[in-house]
């Protein structure tokens, strides 16, 4: 099948376009210009050794896929043609207003631009990634806006997936890569709130299985899945586990209370180097889990348990 793939320079955006090649799709990747050297790197990073020679075959000479910008509707409908289908990835974490980066915009807009380009270049099905907690009266304007843009697919007239997961962690992430920069240099360990509240951490290779299945199975039409691992463990046990993956003992935690945080972040979070918003506490406080049973049912994929096997990769970083 023809595949454009959205946010291919993303951590999960390497990892999908290696399973959606290991099942023999021919996929291209569309990428803002600036991105396209960082797509091939990080392309090489996750796939290279597994996939050899392949690499070529799915970047071939171009700098890294054809060029678009999801948030620009310009080019998109042409970047999209003759392809069977859209798996759209493009998300962020965190906004940056100043720099134009919004959830409603990277979240909705770009959706929506994504929407209207397939519908125009005749394609006929998208795989979307939403996440875990998105719904239409969350506290948090991060799962507001997945949901917005969950139903500009439903309404689409597209056959869909749409895909919820929860954290997510493997090789190249991002927040468990975190904790663990902070169990190497720290002696203490701080901690929003009580550590108690809950997390459901997924193997991006699931994740990224999913995605490519997601094309090939008639049970995934029109179907919503919560996607997340095996273990549902609370905060402090998380941080516990990274330390025994990094061979370390339980980390120290120093439980700070959430009120100041809150005002703190507020004041903060428009800065890129303070490393909390008001909205990432917010949905650090609600827990993270789900039901994800019908996912491995549909998708006949076994959990990957958050273990310290499991997060050997930190020893590499």
């Amino acid at each position: 099948m023809k595949v454009l793939l959205t946010g291919a320079t993303g951590f999960v955006g390497g990892h999908t376009l290696a399973a959606l090649a290991a099942r023999g799709h021919e996929v291209t990747c569309l990428v803002r210009a600036p991105s396209a050297d960082r797509l091939k790197a990080s392309a090489r990073q996750v796939i290279g050794d597994v996939l050899g020679d392949m690499l070529g075959d799915v970047l071939g000479d171009a700098p890294g896929g054809v060029p678009g910008d999801a948030t620009r509707p310009r080019g998109l409908a042409e970047a999209m043609a003759g392809m069977h289908a859209v798996v759209h990835l493009v998300g962020i974490i965190r906004e940056l207003p100043a720099k134009g980066v919004t959830f409603e915009r990277l979240h909705v807009e770009a959706t929506r631009n994504v929407i209207l380009a397939a519908r125009e270049a005749g394609v006929r099905r998208i795989v979307h990634m939403s996440a875990n907690g998105a719904r239409p009266e969350a506290p948090s304007r991060y799962h507001r806006t997945k949901w917005a843009a969950e139903e500009l697919v439903r309404g689409s007239g597209l056959a869909y997936t749409i895909f919820r997961p929860s954290i997510i962690f493997g090789p190249g992430d991002s927040f468990v890569s975190l904790l663990a920069g902070i169990l190497r240099r720290a002696p203490v360990v701080p901690v929003v709130g009580d550590g108690r509240y809950q997390l459901q951490p997924v193997a991006v290779a699931t994740v990224a299985a999913g995605f490519s299945l997601a094309l090939e199975k008639e049970a995934a039409l029109a179907r919503s899945f919560e996607v997340g691992g095996p273990d549902r463990l609370t905060y402090d046990a998380v941080l516990d586990t990274v330390a025994e993956a990094l061979g370390r003992r339980p980390p120290l935690k120093l439980h700070l209370p959430v009120a100041p945080l809150r005002l703190l972040a507020r004041a903060l979070s428009r800065f890129p180097w303070f490393p909390l918003t008001p909205d990432q506490i917010t949905m650090l406080l609600a827990g993270n889990t789900c039901d994800a049973a019908p996912f491995y049912q549909t998708f006949g994929l076994t959990p990957v348990p958050f273990s310290a096997a499991s997060l050997s990769y930190l020893q590499k970083a």
